[in-house]
């Protein structure tokens, strides 16, 4: 690795391990006119099928934790374990806030689009996103265009083009943040949905604690810059959930308390501590 030989990506052959992901002692510095420390010592376990949510302030590396996680960033120092199997389809599929929708690309090939690149036949491949594109309620848009489509509807193809791909966990970095409210309530409850059924192993970044509290199993709080694991929550909610479940005595209570971990790292990132 480019940073430094101390960071490690290794790969369990365990068949059914405890653990999707096994983050460890991770380090990210960037380098270059400015040096940034952008995560320091993370050190994280992920259960194969779990919900986890990270929360933290603005800058704290969150993002960058999901990308090397991900594979798509290294790390300057430490070791991230990854006990997924997957063969022609990636190990995990990711969803952005900016959607990464293909606008020359209709509904229905953009769904596909993750198992075109791991050579699925046409036919097999338009038959498993026309399943997603009905699952994410998007049934006769198949031949429409991005830019003839809302932001919300946009959104959900992204997120049926992840469940499409086939691999075993999702990536998701404030995949709902761009929505008016009232989308991304609908949408949030969706992905519950959707992951129930699937029970893919999911890390999301959110700036929400309400949509960390719906969605997750865990929620991991990160301290300002250079990011570090503050605290992990177990969520106590039992699934399925509902929107509902928001107006609950349990719920605001456990809301202020993770505001209250929270403010601090917030204040200190914008510089009021």
């Amino acid at each position: 690795m480019s940073e430094s030989t101390n960071a490690r990506l290794t790969t369990s052959a365990h068949d059914s391990p405890p653990n999707a992901f096994v983050v460890r002692n991770l380090s990210k510095v960037f380098t270059g006119k400015t040096q940034v420390h952008a995560l320091d010592d993370v050190n994280l376990d992920f259960q194969e099928g779990s919900f986890t949510c990270i929360l933290g302030p603005s800058g704290c590396g969150k993002s960058t934790l999901l990308r090397i996680i991900g594979e798509l960033e290294t790390a300057t120092a430490g070791e991230v374990e990854i006990n997924l199997a997957a063969k022609k389809i990636p190990r995990s599929a990711f969803v952005f806030q900016e959607h990464g929708v293909f606008p020359w690309f209709n509904v229905l090939d953009n769904v596909a689009f993750g198992e075109q690149m791991a050579d699925v036949p046409r036919k097999q491949r338009h038959e498993h996103a026309q399943r997603w594109i009905n699952e994410v309620g998007l049934s006769g848009f198949e031949n429409a265009y991005p830019h003839q489509l809302s932001g919300g509807m946009r959104q959900r193809i992204s997120i049926a083009r992840a469940f499409a791909t086939g691999s075993p966990s999702l990536l998701m970095d404030e995949p709902l943040g761009a929505l008016d409210a009232q989308t991304r309530t609908l949408m949030q409850e969706q992905l519950v949905q959707l992951w129930e059924a699937e029970r893919k192993t999911v890390i999301l970044v959110t700036h929400a604690i309400e949509e960390a509290m719906l969605l997750g199993d865990q929620i991991v709080i990160m301290s300002a810059r250079p990011g570090r694991v503050k605290e992990i929550l177990p969520v106590p909610f039992a699934r399925p959930r509902k929107i509902e479940i928001e107006a609950s005595p349990e719920f605001a209570q456990m809301k202020q308390s993770i505001w209250e971990s929270l403010r601090d790292e917030v204040q200190t990132s914008l510089g009021f501590a």
